[in-house]
């Protein structure tokens, strides 16, 4: 079992007589870490050790040292690789394939970020197209602004984390971090894994804990000039308000719309549809919920996916042949097998599925479903998918569209002109063609529209967005 706390320059923060969190297993209820929390002091601590660190040495390091510590841990994280996996399987519940995974991804985004520092490139402006612009030279550079301040969501602790704590460091910045309480041990691993890399202590400050006041009081420091969140869409927005003045970043939830064309592979479509809404226990915001399928294809495909999603291979996360482990919480595994009892009630057939046993969700189709139905219009965040036939091209881009989300989109076509007219069409931050709405790379532009969010993540992008455009003009005198 592990026993930890917060950190501040280095300093482990516990103690006091402080709230503690226990940390379970997901799939078995096993205690595998008890964790000290944060007080709302530690929050504004935090905020100013990492201003200072900021003016004293994260504002002035050169970017080949800033590139050298990211690339470092990277290097660091591909040695401890199976530790990290081995720690988001037991704390999250993700299979230990899929935690590999997601450990693979992280060490890419530590490399992306390295390079990144050392791509930081502004622009000469020229100036003499300007009336009295002659002998004068214009030049805009990226400058880093300060501290940020990430909150980040449980089911990707280790890559979302880095998402918002490499890009910071890229670019010059320090970073606040406050991860899910359900999940704080890989971040705590990755805060020493920086500690190792030869950060400048301070730069990087940990805060866990549960509770909207820890929150509150960071994203409000008038220190803070970024806050970057990926969670809910309900918290986001709070977010937003009580961040204003404030550069933000919010990656929210959705919906994601697939669609299956007439003309599509159906096979490929069925393998990247099953993988793309039961990927860890479909707890992503952009797993595949809302599948269209052409009404001619609609029996075919129905006949396949239930058959292989019937068999995926539910069970213990460290177990090499689970495909679909628990969800993060009893309480989130009842609301999913709730929300498909609803909709039964409302006249949705179980084609698979459709309950559960503890954390344990099946993975479940349904039919027959409706549009206002909550499986369909909100975000299930659980293995559950909904499939809807359509005949016309216009009726399933207007109802794909017809949600408050905007997140991630698919569509299965060989037919590139109709690939690309639907793309266009869609509202949405990002379109897959011939993939999966949940296709992610750590270096696309990812984010949404509508009520799924502000702003881009990428790690050129993220690097950017935690950056401020400064203008130097030089008059060469004669």
């Amino acid at each position: 079992m592990i026993e930890s706390c917060s950190y501040i320059r280095g300093v482990e923060i516990k103690g006091d007589l402080r709230e503690e969190i226990e940390v379970r297993n997901p799939f078995n209820n096993e205690l595998i870490g008890i964790v000290s929390c944060a007080t709302t002091s530690d929050v504004e601590l935090a905020v100013e050790v990492a201003h200072e660190i900021y003016q004293q040495k994260m504002k002035s390091m050169p970017a080949y040292k800033r590139s050298t510590i990211l690339r470092r841990a990277a290097d660091l994280l591909e040695i401890q690789a199976p530790d990290f996996a081995n720690t988001l399987a037991q704390e999250a519940g993700k299979p230990i394939v899929e935690a590999r995974g997601e450990v693979a991804r992280a060490i890419q985004v530590l490399r992306f970020a390295s390079e990144g520092a050392k791509n930081l490139n502004g622009e000469q402006i020229v100036l003499d197209n300007a009336l009295d612009g002659e002998g004068q030279i214009g030049i805009a550079k990226r400058v880093p602004i300060g501290v940020v301040a990430a909150i980040t969501p449980f089911n990707f602790p280790l890559n979302m984390s880095l998402h918002k704590v490499a890009p910071a460091i890229a670019a010059g910045n320090t970073i606040v971090l406050k991860p899910a309480e359900k999940t704080p041990l890989s971040a705590i691993k990755l805060y020493k894994l920086f500690e190792q890399a030869g950060l400048p202590k301070g730069a990087f400050n940990l805060l866990n804990g549960p509770g909207e006041q820890l929150v509150e009081t960071l994203v409000t420091h008038p220190l803070v000039k970024k806050v970057t969140f990926t969670g809910s869409s309900t918290v986001g927005w709070k977010i937003q308000e009580m961040a204003k003045g404030k550069k933000i970043t919010l990656e929210l939830g959705s919906n994601a719309p697939n669609i299956v064309f007439e003309d599509a592979d159906i096979d490929h479509a069925v393998n990247a549809i099953t993988m793309g809404g039961f990927t860890f226990a479909g707890q992503a915001c952009v797993s595949a919920q809302r599948i269209f399928v052409h009404q001619t294809v609609y029996k075919e495909f129905i006949k396949k996916i239930v058959e292989k999603v019937s068999q995926l291979r539910m069970g213990d996360p460290l177990d090499e042949s689970t495909e679909l482990g628990p969800m993060i919480t009893e309480e989130a595994a009842k609301r999913a097998e709730e929300w498909v009892d609803e909709a039964i009630a409302q006249g949705a057939v179980v084609l698979t599925g459709g309950k559960r046993h503890g954390t344990m969700m099946q993975a479940t189709i349904l039919d027959h479903v409706r549009f206002d139905m909550k499986v369909v219009c909100a975000e299930v965040f659980a293995p559950i998918i909904s499939i809807m036939p359509f005949t016309r091209e216009e009726d399933v881009i207007k109802w794909a569209n017809d949600t408050e989300f905007g997140l991630q989109a698919g569509i299965f076509t060989n037919n590139i002109n109709r690939a690309l007219r639907v793309a266009e069409q869609l509202e949405t931050g990002g379109v897959w063609i011939n993939e999966v709405s949940v296709k992610r790379y750590d270096h696309i532009p990812y984010g949404g529209v509508k009520k799924s969010g502000v702003g881009k993540e990428g790690i050129q992008y993220s690097i950017e967005g935690m950056t401020e455009l400064k203008f130097i003009g030089i008059n060469i005198l004669p």
